[in-house]
């Protein structure tokens, strides 16, 4: 069956509820012939007749009362669409208070804010971008609803909603001799000068386990608290780095830095979505964790 539209579904309805062509496609604001058009289309489209033209007024054939039947239930299904989705949006306002570590909110909570404020005008999206320790902090001591960091734990008082499973990627300088590489074998990194995080950070612990684990000793000429200044470094030659891909997007498209995949094994890093247990979300923030929830899971 090819694709129709609900006004193309109403039109239908209109001429048999009215038994006359005429007067459907008054109500539909088109012309006679457009709508005897319509419907001769259908009949071809489904191979049967959907109308009785012999008869005065105009009477469905059995196949047309099947389609009146189907179009009728169609246009109500929207209908009651419609009404629950407007009771939704007109229910959904108050505050939402997240807080965010700065990789995730610089790269993607700019247009997480534009949909959230374009679907529910009447809610308030706050957004804070702090380090992961100050995040799980938030929402802990209840000054934020939501947080998204990586490496969550879950405690007594914390759950932990998995988010998604971001790729780890090596990142260099465009001239650096393994930038034109397809991918990058951990063990390969043997001696290399790097540029990691701060030790109290959990993705200092994972990058440096999986180095570890592979055979590489890293010579580490810097260390950061933060995902953009590990990139400054590397975008300065001063060494590579072990990155999210997610991250490196637009400084790869800029021509700023490099990113080649890394493995096997390859590397992830997890990100969750945490939240105070037995916390009872006004429909603002549900709302924002639904749309949290519809962005992709892994990538």
């Amino acid at each position: 069956m090819a694709q129709v539209n609900f006004d193309q579904l109403k039109l239908f309805r209109d001429i048999v509820a009215n038994r006359s062509i005429t007067r459907g496609a008054a109500l539909n604001a088109i012309s006679q012939s457009a709508a005897s058009q319509h419907v001769s289309e259908l009949e071809k489209q489904f191979n049967v007749k959907l109308l009785d033209r012999r008869t005065r007024p105009l009477a469905p054939t059995r196949a047309g009362r099947l389609y009146y039947d189907f179009c009728r239930d169609a246009l109500r299904r929207r209908d009651e669409f419609q009404a629950a989705l407007g009771g939704l949006r007109a229910a959904v306002e108050g505050e939402v208070r997240v807080a965010s570590i700065y990789s995730i909110g610089l790269s993607e909570l700019a247009g997480l804010e534009e949909e959230f404020a374009r679907r529910f005008p009447e809610a308030d999206l706050r957004i804070e971008y702090l380090r992961p320790e100050k995040v799980f902090e938030a929402v802990q001591g209840e000054r934020a609803d939501l947080g998204l960091m990586s490496f969550a734990e879950p405690t007594r008082e914390i759950a932990v909603i998995p988010w998604r499973q971001e790729e780890m990627v090596l990142a260099l300088a465009p001239s650096h001799p393994l930038a034109a590489r397809a991918a990058v074998a951990p063990a390969e990194l043997d001696g290399a000068d790097f540029i990691g995080f701060d030790d109290d950070l959990p993705i200092a612990a994972s990058v440096n386990r999986y180095l570890r684990d592979s055979g590489a000793q890293v010579n580490l000429v810097m260390h950061f608290d933060n995902i953009q200044m590990v990139k400054e470094a590397v975008a300065l030659g001063s060494g590579v780095s072990i990155l999210p891909a997610r991250v490196l997007r637009a400084d790869t498209a800029q021509g700023r830095l490099a990113a080649v995949t890394l493995g096997p094994p390859p590397l992830h890093r997890p990100v969750g979505i945490i939240h105070r247990r037995r916390h009872v979300f006004n429909p603002a923030t549900r709302a924002f964790l639904d749309l949290l929830q519809e962005t992709p899971a892994a990538g």
